[in-house]
């Protein structure tokens, strides 16, 4: 997009502007747009280290605790265990002949 010094000459900037108008609105629009996406990154970033292993009950830190080696979330707190998706099916496969309460829990069928 450099200025052509025969329209200069010849007092044709509007020409040139305008040929060049639809390539300078796109790269305006591009810079918005990654302007645009790099803040919500980082208000993204921000939010999950704000609340990244924080308890859902109590809002405090929680620390990974291993569990018949299943790592599991253990608040400071309440002392709540918090799961993760498929971790208590884990535990349950880990532990077949402990099927009573944790099966009933998941509604799975006592098989005794």
């Amino acid at each position: 997009m450099a200025w052509d010094t025969e329209d200069i000459r010849k007092g044709r900037e509007d020409d040139w502007f305008h040929r060049n108008e639809a390539q300078m609105m796109e790269a305006a629009r591009q810079r918005r747009e990654a302007a645009e996406s790099a803040k919500k990154t980082e208000a993204s970033e921000e939010l999950r280290k704000a609340h990244w292993r924080k308890c859902p009950k109590c809002g405090h830190d929680m620390e990974v605790e291993t569990i018949s080696g299943i790592e599991v979330e253990r608040c400071t707190s309440c002392e709540g265990i918090f799961f993760d998706r498929g971790e208590l099916e884990q535990l349950l496969v880990k532990h077949q002949d402990r099927k009573g309460f944790f099966r009933r829990l998941l509604g799975y069928p006592d098989s005794r």
